[in-house]
């Protein structure tokens, strides 16, 4: 069950990354965007990690107040995998 977790965790991070990446590509150029919501919803179930990863390194939705769900939801997914190693939950 943990290692399922950890892998819905990793490949959930990693997908958000590679989307927070296109969405700011796709800006620079003037295209069609990816959703807020979209961003934010990946970032919850799993992603965020990655979502906060992304917006650090894309510097891509860094002002925008509603989008520090990315940053609680990595904190809260940080200390999930973390309770989960120390046999706590």
């Amino acid at each position: 069950m943990k290692q399922a977790l950890y892998v819905w965790v990793g490949l959930m991070s990693l997908i958000t990354f590679i989307t927070f990446g296109v969405d700011k590509r796709r800006a620079v150029r003037h295209q069609y965007r990816i959703s807020e919501k979209a961003l934010l919803v990946i970032s919850v179930i799993g992603g965020g990690v990655g979502g906060w990863l992304g917006m650090k390194m894309f510097h891509h939705k860094t002002q925008k107040p509603k989008f520090l769900l990315v940053s609680f939801s990595a904190m809260i997914w940080i200390f999930v995998i973390v309770a989960c190693i120390l046999n706590v939950i």
